[in-house]
């Protein structure tokens, strides 16, 4: 579960500490989430399931979202890198799934490899929500 500390949001993952780095930033109206895999509690869930990894990866990068204060329908923009060819309409489908009724900006890329061998997916995501106007 994530948690937030002033305008950066936590997962406890791994690489975060060990890296340095948040799994999110909240940025004016901008919440930017890093990538996000598989991996939960140091392990790597749903080893050789594209579809069930990115659905994983997505839960743990809009559970940020949320830490942030802002919601998956505030989702503008996403990235995934995936291992293999092979997986690309698996993970496209999780994706749909999710965010097929609200349509964000999206570009896939094929990659070499990740952290870990056993993760076929990363994600990141973008979320916005314009600030109200103060009259």
């Amino acid at each position: 579960m994530a948690h937030r500390t002033g305008s950066r949001v936590f997962s406890g993952g791994l690489w975060e500490e060990r890296y340095g780095y948040a799994r999110a930033v909240v940025a004016g109206p901008w919440v930017l989430v890093s990538g996000c895999t598989a991996a939960v509690d140091g392990e790597v869930l749903h080893i050789g399931d594209a579809y069930k990894q990115t659905l994983t990866a997505f839960g743990v990068a809009l559970d940020a979202v949320v830490q942030a204060g802002l919601a998956r329908h505030d989702v503008v923009r996403i990235r995934y890198y995936v291992v293999d060819d092979e997986h690309y309409d698996k993970v496209g489908r999780a994706h749909a799934e999710l965010f097929g009724q609200i349509r964000p900006a999206c570009t896939g890329v094929r990659v070499a490899g990740l952290i870990d061998p056993r993760m076929l997916v990363e994600v990141e995501v973008e979320a916005y929500r314009e600030q109200a106007r103060r009259e």
